[in-house]
């Protein structure tokens, strides 16, 4: 697309080669035409005004919310110190558990390190299944239209055969927290 301003500027040389042409006298042509195309020309050829959406790429900080490092105890888990209070944490969509990584193409290992983390309330080994993805939202982490899914696991306690379902969003990063009724690896 040609910017306005070049038509503008194009159509000031092209107008005073055909006064030339057409032996048009040049104090009718400046007093008739000159003020309103300066008018145009200033308005067309000044910088337009640009738009600056903020994205992870321009503000890696919008939709990640973490204050604490998070150490590991191993590359494949990381250290759980802190356990939430809050019932919600983790077994809500509205409150999934935050990893991140995504951008960083450690999404899915992120959400594994989490996972492999926890332990049940007496310190039982926890096995777990992915079982799919839901729950659009947006996010200026997605890589798809800022939108993001979150990953939805099935978690058990060895020997028991009742689960847990937790919600898992690769794509934020948020302080991790031991959810309520497991304890965590030191």
């Amino acid at each position: 697309m040609i910017n306005p301003g070049i038509k503008v500027c194009h159509f000031i040389s092209l107008f005073s080669f055909s006064s030339n042409i057409f032996k048009i006298p040049r104090y009718l042509t400046m007093k008739k035409y000159i003020i309103p195309v300066l008018i145009t020309c200033s308005v067309a050829c000044s910088p337009q005004k640009k738009t600056v959406t903020q994205t992870a790429d321009n503000n890696p900080g919008i939709g990640d919310t973490r204050v604490y490092t998070v150490e590991s105890v191993d590359d494949n888990t990381y250290l759980l110190t802190e356990t939430t209070t809050d019932k919600t944490y983790g077994f809500t969509k509205e409150n999934p558990v935050k990893t991140g990584g995504n951008r960083e193409r450690n999404g899915p290992k992120n959400e594994r390190r989490f996972l492999n983390a926890l332990l049940g309330p007496n310190g039982e080994n926890v096995s777990y299944s992915r079982t799919g993805s839901c729950c659009a939202f947006k996010t200026p982490n997605g890589l798809l239209d800022n939108t993001g899914l979150l990953d939805i696991y099935r978690v058990w306690l060895e020997g028991s055969k009742d689960t847990v379902t937790i919600f898992i969003n690769m794509y934020d990063k948020g302080d991790l927290y031991i959810p309520v009724g497991f304890t965590a690896k030191k």
